[in-house]
């Protein structure tokens, strides 16, 4: 019994070990990330921006000759102005995509692979801890927000690294991903680290494989469409002031920012269908839930916090997906909706587990 106790203890501090370990190799892909923005050309940022304003100016000025117009004395056809396409919805804008955060110059593009290549090493690194976690009490590795954030976390780049070895066009999210993991990875390891031990009979289910591990799934997809969300709506008022360069406009640092990633169109669409996709899984998490809460407490729906937010969750991710489906709220009024949407699961997750007590409150953090 000592021995295996011993066992356990050395596999959990095995754990940590990799997981500082990742969190190390994280920040030097951090900084190679900001390389790659920094040094990317900014000759090819240029010709795009370039682009985009004359097609925006080209639509601005063009003129027609209108069929059956009306003519004045000296015989001249009156010629009308058509109207400036505006931003009421997503893609509305023929604006191609920047050249990305490498600026498709040379160093900038190894600066992005060196990036690249030190983020699927953290990720190893980083997979590794969780599994030596797992490892060590013989469990699934979140039973606790210290083990469900690392895993979070594992997940999240996980999945951008998947799309990138599909030949998705998503390395402009390196950069934010790899900083925001670092951050969860920080409070992880500071605040809300609990010593590796076994659970309370409850969650003694296979049921914790199956509804956690759908949480943590659709909780990376729902990030990673934020952050595409979040991006749409600077690029979409960036596009803006490129039909009216004489209004306000943005400080140069993030104008530059702006001018290589994605148009917003296509930001728009690549957070919306993360986001329909990922609904029905959503949606069979709070029923797998329902399904374990009725095995552990002998009713399927009790109003606990968690749940209500769960559900509050899954209405705010619907009135997203509908409002897309409705045609006067696309665009920016969507993009809100599904900010908000994401908002809800955080506070499911650090608001209720943090400060908010109720059944689901087993281990505090």
């Amino acid at each position: 019994m000592n021995l295996a106790a011993a066992a356990n203890e050395s596999m959990a501090q095995n754990s940590n070990v990799l997981i500082y370990s990742a969190m190390a190799v994280y920040t030097i892909a951090f900084l190679a990330h900001i390389a790659e923005w920094v040094f990317g050309s900014r000759s090819a940022v240029a010709r795009t921006s370039a682009a985009a304003s004359s097609a925006a100016e080209s639509a601005t000025a063009k003129v027609t000759v209108q069929p059956g117009a009306s003519t004045g004395s000296t015989g001249t056809a009156v010629l009308e102005r058509p109207k400036v396409i505006t931003r009421s919805a997503a893609g509305s804008r023929d604006v191609p995509d920047g050249p990305g955060a490498a600026g498709t110059s040379e160093q900038g593009d190894m600066y992005g692979r060196i990036a690249i290549g030190l983020t699927t090493l953290a990720w190893l690194l980083h997979a590794g801890g969780v599994l030596a976690r797992a490892l060590s009490v013989k469990r699934a590795p979140w039973g606790n927000m210290y083990e469900f954030s690392t895993t979070f976390a594992m997940v999240a780049v996980g999945t951008y690294l998947a799309l990138l070895l599909l030949k998705k066009n998503v390395r402009w999210i390196g950069l934010v991903l790899v900083t925001s993991v670092l951050l969860d990875m920080g409070l992880a390891v500071s605040v809300l680290y609990t010593e590796s031990d076994q659970l309370v009979p409850a969650l003694h289910s296979y049921w914790l494989w199956i509804h956690v591990s759908c949480a943590i799934l659709c909780g990376a997809a729902m990030y990673i469409a934020a952050v595409s969300t979040l991006l749409y709506l600077f690029r979409d008022r960036y596009e803006a002031q490129l039909e009216n360069p004489e209004g306000k406009q943005f400080r140069p640092a993030l104008k530059s920012l702006l001018e290589r990633v994605p148009s917003a169109a296509s930001l728009d669409k690549f957070a919306y269908r993360i986001n329909a996709t990922v609904f029905p899984l959503w949606t069979f998490t709070i029923i797998a839930g329902a399904i374990w809460a009725e095995a552990a407490w002998g009713r399927y729906w009790g109003w606990d916090p968690k749940e209500v937010w769960s559900f509050i969750t899954w209405v705010a991710y619907a009135c997203y997906l509908h409002a897309r489906a409705t045609a006067g709220w696309k665009g920016r009024k969507a993009a809100y909706l599904a900010l908000i949407a994401f908002g809800c699961y955080l506070f499911n997750y650090y608001g209720i587990n943090i400060f908010v007590s109720g059944k689901h409150s087993y281990a505090d953090v």
